[in-house]
């Protein structure tokens, strides 16, 4: 008799590279993807109301959103599916050995699974609900915007597996990279003016604009966006490059030692992606709910949070805070952190177990590698207790950190959304580190010198 998971082998999938890739070929499907990513954000949802107005304008950026188009959940869906699919397995009612290649391979089939099922029932609900409201609510006009947002969902996780099998890394961080740089960019450098006011909208613009016509107040808080999106972009450049190195000896050639590298960051950007995600889609889930008239997670004007839960959770910039008063923002100051950082650990760990970078896995590797401890015999049971040592705390630690430094972006950057501009920055180092780590052989000379010298 069938596993039921070998019936989720029936679902489309793509096909891995026969041979290795070179960099020009990744280069080329990473481009492809990016493109087909801009091309869903700006293909309009049929049938959406003239009146609709969105103002999660942040959130949509940390879920690789654009509201009103074929992608108005973006990457909510199926991040979502994977937060419950770890939360599962991390309560062991879903057993599977993820060391094992079968093991990852039921878990990566079941993962597609659900991200089909929240694709398809996450976008009914939005629709049904009113939360994109069609503009007439009939059931066949609603039906008709399903199918055109499942569609969309479906594309993107087809782009995401693309990426990760042709490209350079996930298409799901790519697609946060993406729609991040493009606000970074509009919002620092448009020349576009307020019709009437006459400023520009961009920082650095209006910064130029407020000096020549000696209007130095005004400059104020536009200059003080752009340097601390530049320190937080410093910060986090140069946190992402902290390594704790575990002493390695080869057993067999004496006097030859290594240095085996452990990030800081040892998950990287995975715990922030999923708590900001989960934040988002509370967010979400909250005007939804409201809109059906249970307003359990807060209560909400046009599309902002006024009170309750979902109000805890959108975290003041310094700016506003100033404006306002200290205050108005107590519980957001209070609670928006501590979910952030409990949500990051929690994600972190549960990461860790099922990502294979466990301490036992970590072992496995160096063991298999003919490496051991200097002044250890070499057991992998002795390897597991000394590399324990450096994973658990640097798990806990850096998921911390990560989540402090997500909370930090957001207080005082402007020019995006703070989340958004951490995991963007900690993305794109990943992006060239994977690059620098695969090798560069076929790219074109000028961006492989332009790589080496960074």
């Amino acid at each position: 008799m069938k596993d039921w998971v070998d019936y989720l082998r029936l679902l489309p999938e793509v096909k891995k590279p026969e041979k290795k890739l070179d960099f020009n070929e990744k280069l080329k499907w990473t481009l492809i993807v990016l493109g087909l990513f801009f091309f869903l954000s700006v293909v309009p949802l049929y049938g959406l109301s003239s009146n609709y107005v969105s103002q999660l304008q942040d959130l949509s950026l940390i879920l690789a959103a654009k509201i009103a188009s074929l992608i108005s959940l973006g990457i909510g869906p199926i991040v979502s599916g994977s937060i419950i699919l770890q939360l599962l397995k991390g309560a062991d009612v879903i057993k599977l050995d993820t060391n094992s290649k079968e093991g990852k391979e039921k878990y990566q089939l079941i993962q597609k699974g659900i991200s089909v099922l929240f694709v398809i029932i996450m976008n009914a609900m939005y629709v049904f609900s009113g939360a994109i409201p069609p503009a007439s609510a009939t059931v066949f006009n609603q039906i008709v915007m399903i199918v055109q947002l499942v569609f969309g969902g479906l594309l993107l996780m087809l782009f995401d597996e693309i990426c990760t099998k042709w490209g350079f890394g996930s298409g799901i961080s790519l697609f946060i990279a993406a729609g991040v740089s493009q606000q970074l960019f509009t919002q620092a450098l448009s020349l576009v003016q307020d019709p009437t006011s006459g400023l520009f909208i961009g920082y650095i613009p209006l910064i130029l604009q407020s000096l020549l016509a000696g209007n130095f107040g005004q400059l104020i808080w536009p200059l003080i966006s752009v340097i601390a999106t530049v320190a937080v972009f410093l910060l986090i450049v140069f946190a992402s490059s902290i390594k704790v190195n575990i002493p390695l000896t080869l057993g067999r050639v004496r006097g030859y030692n290594i240095k085996w590298p452990i990030k800081f960051f040892y998950t990287s950007n995975i715990p922030v992606i999923f708590a900001a995600s989960l934040i988002a889609m509370v967010q979400m889930l909250g005007l939804m709910l409201f809109n059906a008239g249970i307003p359990i997670l807060g209560e909400y004007s046009g599309q902002s949070p006024t009170s309750g839960f979902a109000s805890w959770l959108v975290f003041p910039s310094i700016r506003t805070i100033i404006t306002n008063g200290l205050g108005a923002y107590v519980p957001q100051l209070i609670f928006y952190p501590l979910f952030m950082i409990v949500g990051c650990v929690l994600f972190s760990i549960l990461w860790v177990q099922v990502g294979g970078q466990d301490a036992g896995s970590v072992a496995d590797q160096i063991h298999e590698s003919g490496l051991s401890i200097p002044g250890f015999r070499r057991d992998k049971r002795i390897l597991e207790r000394v590399v324990k040592r450096y994973i658990d705390p640097l798990t806990i630690l850096g998921a911390i950190s990560v989540a402090a430094l997500a909370v930090v972006a957001e207080l005082f950057s402007a020019l995006t959304s703070g989340t958004g501009l951490l995991l963007s920055v900690m993305i794109i180092y990943g992006f060239y580190e994977n690059i620098k780590r695969e090798g560069m052989q076929g790219a074109n000379p000028t961006v492989k010198k332009l790589l080496e010298a960074i």
